[in-house]
């Protein structure tokens, strides 16, 4: 009898898949508030292990504080506005109808008062490309463009920590931790590399020795591989 696949003791919900540490949840989120003027100042930058890109603490004129992720080139004592009056400072938070094209933006809305979703990631950066009426285009790292709501709001500059994924990790510790701290395991085996026990594609020297067409009816701890393929392989031309 053959052990669990790796995705059948992730839906257990055993601790050995448990959630990533509560105490890695700080909330990214802009001011609820759409019409209110807001001005703030930086007080602290945070390492934080839940994001790679560091993150800023903001306190604003009424004592209220909020945590955004931080720009680069920004620093303590960095005035932070948000409000509908665009303000072009670094990490300010402005409708994406209010910034001109070319503008480098990040964690950006996708509807307008959901926090900020897209583009948050250390060293990444989204550009402004055209107004379009009731809509700005915006042209993401992918190179992909996507057309948002011009009451979506986004934050000015390109996110810090750009030099991370140039630093080599140093030892396999490391790495786990950086896995862990989002939940996912380390490392991740290929089926064809298990024994048979342990996965339906192992001992057969490295390659699967079988179909990878699995039934959509088959049970658990056979689907895997390609699931209810209309087809696979190469495709005859002509």
């Amino acid at each position: 009898m053959g052990k669990k696949l790796r995705q059948q003791r992730r839906g257990k919900g055993s601790l050995a898949y448990t959630k990533a540490p509560g105490t890695f949840d700080i909330s990214v989120k802009y001011e609820k508030k759409r019409d209110k003027e807001l001005n703030g100042e930086v007080v602290e930058l945070i390492n934080h292990t839940g994001h790679t890109a560091p993150l800023m603490k903001v306190v604003f004129e009424d004592f209220t504080t909020v945590h955004l992720v931080a720009p680069e080139g920004i620093k303590i004592g960095d005035k932070i506005h948000i409000g509908p009056n665009g303000v072009y400072s670094i990490g300010s938070v402005v409708r994406l109808g209010d910034i001109p094209e070319g503008i480098p933006v990040y964690n950006i809305e996708t509807m307008p008062g959901d926090g900020g979703k897209m583009v948050r990631s250390a060293g990444s950066a989204a550009y402004v490309a055209a107004h379009t009426g009731a809509s700005t285009t915006v042209m993401l790292p992918s190179k992909s463009s996507i057309t948002l709501n011009n009451e979506c709001r986004a934050q000015l500059g390109v996110c810090a920590g750009g030099g991370m994924v140039d630093l080599p990790i140093m030892k396999a510790g490391k790495a786990h931790y950086m896995w862990h701290s989002v939940n996912r395991t380390w490392p991740v085996l290929r089926g064809v590399k298990m024994s048979p026990v342990d996965h339906p594609f192992g001992g057969k020297q490295h390659h699967k020795g079988k179909s990878s067409m699995t039934s959509r009816n088959a049970p658990p701890g056979r689907k895997v591989g390609h699931i209810a393929a209309s087809r696979v392989g190469r495709k005859k031309k002509g």
